[in-house]
């Protein structure tokens, strides 16, 4: 068996969390041995650090927002994703050092060269796949602040998820290579069907 990295990707409310546990199913329906985990967190240390950065009642600077998700990061994949790599897991991931170039070197405007030299440890343990789900920010907006704990970036304005979309936009076209554009501007059914259709595509 090949050992993946795959992360997911994509703005607020577009559907990842549901998305990627029908792709867990996916492949252990294919007798893999899968791993599921999330950034901000996915482990002990990693949590606490993602509470602080998505609590309400915090205001920080953008620096400090990216070097708080590099904290998480380092801790994350040092502790929990390369373990289970090593240990001939698939790994999947919600989140990863693709969402900080979008929300923080992009919307944020510290700019791509800035975030991947906070993350320098990430850029050397990138995904091997990346699925993003292309969604419509204004919808995904709204299913995000209908959550029972909208945190502070589903707050944010329209005019800053939108930026958060172009930055994806330009990273697509940055590592064509790793990244599966599936359509997220229909169903939940008909995002996960483009989405299993793509990975079958690879992996049947």
């Amino acid at each position: 068996m090949i050992i993946m990295f795959i992360t997911f990707e994509g703005g607020e409310g577009s559907g990842k969390t549901s998305l990627i546990k029908e792709v867990e199913s996916f492949f252990k329906k294919q007798n893999k041995k899968v791993f599921l985990t999330r950034e901000p967190g996915g482990s002990f240390v990693a949590e606490q650090i993602r509470n602080i950065i998505l609590d309400n009642k915090n205001e920080m600077s953008p620096k400090t927002e990216a070097l708080l998700f590099a904290a998480s990061r380092v801790e994350h994949l040092e502790t929990v994703i390369l373990k289970k790599l090593a240990e001939g897991y698939l790994v999947l991931c919600d989140r990863f050092i693709d969402s900080s170039l979008a929300y923080q070197g992009y919307a944020r405007g510290l700019g791509f060269e800035e975030v991947l030299k906070i993350n320098h440890f990430a850029s050397k343990n990138m995904p091997d796949y990346t699925i993003y789900i292309d969604s419509d920010p204004q919808e995904g907006l709204k299913r995000a602040l209908k959550r029972e704990k909208a945190n502070r970036l589903d707050k944010e304005s329209l005019l800053f998820h939108e930026k958060v979309k172009a930055g994806y936009q330009i990273l697509i076209k940055k590592y064509p290579q790793r990244y599966l554009v599936v359509n997220g501007q229909g169903t939940m059914e008909e995002l996960i069907a483009d989405t299993l259709m793509k990975l079958k595509e690879i992996f049947l």
